[in-house]
């Protein structure tokens, strides 16, 4: 099996790209996904935030405007979130990996990749990219976004093209759809000699 690690920074289309990839019968992991789920109705980060952070979590889950305000600003803060929800989401991922143990290729899709140390734990990257004024006009085209948190988003972010030198493909988005699709298709078939026949 191969594990191909999914990224790209925020508004480059790597959920567009993940789709694609699941489109052709590739299982896809979704990081943020796990996340939800995790953090949601009787998840199992719940006790460990509830006691890191009280007042957080109920019935519904986490209270991600509550969760928010006890992080933001505070690094060390961030960094007990982090703590408890990056083992989580890898044993997650883990699972995932071993549910689908004879397929010849699954996308690991990553948002933080890089960030998280988690670069090491795949066989090859993919980082999905597009021009900075694409990006842009997608995220500010966003419910809520503005420039200030599209700034503040960006700068936890290790920037594209630092990714995209780290990668071993990059696949573009800022591009007709079905130019994307056909990089996709040739992505796969290159890492899976005949799955295109």
């Amino acid at each position: 099996m191969i594990r191909l690690g999914l990224t790209g920074s925020i508004g480059m289309g790597k959920s567009t790209v993940a789709a694609m990839f699941a489109a052709e019968g590739v299982p896809v992991f979704d990081a943020d996904a796990a996340v939800h789920r995790l953090q949601g109705p009787g998840g199992a980060v719940l006790p460990a935030i509830e006691s890191a952070f009280p007042g957080t979590t109920g019935a519904a889950g986490v209270d991600r405007t509550a969760l928010g305000a006890a992080v933001f600003g505070d690094p060390e803060a961030l960094r007990r979130l982090e703590a408890i929800m990056h083992p989580a989401v890898a044993a997650e991922r883990d699972r995932f990996v071993t549910e689908h143990a004879g397929e010849p290729l699954v996308a690991l899709d990553i948002p933080l990749l890089f960030e998280t140390g988690s670069a090491d734990t795949v066989d090859a990257i993919v980082t999905v990219s597009a021009p900075a004024e694409v990006q842009r006009a997608r995220v500010l085209a966003r419910p809520g976004m503005t420039p200030e948190r599209f700034a503040a988003i960006l700068a936890k972010q290790m920037p594209d093209a630092e990714k995209r030198r780290r990668s071993d493909h990059v696949i573009d988005t800022g591009v007709d759809p079905a130019r994307t699709r056909e990089a996709v298709r040739r992505l796969i078939a290159c890492l899976v000699p005949g799955s295109g026949e």
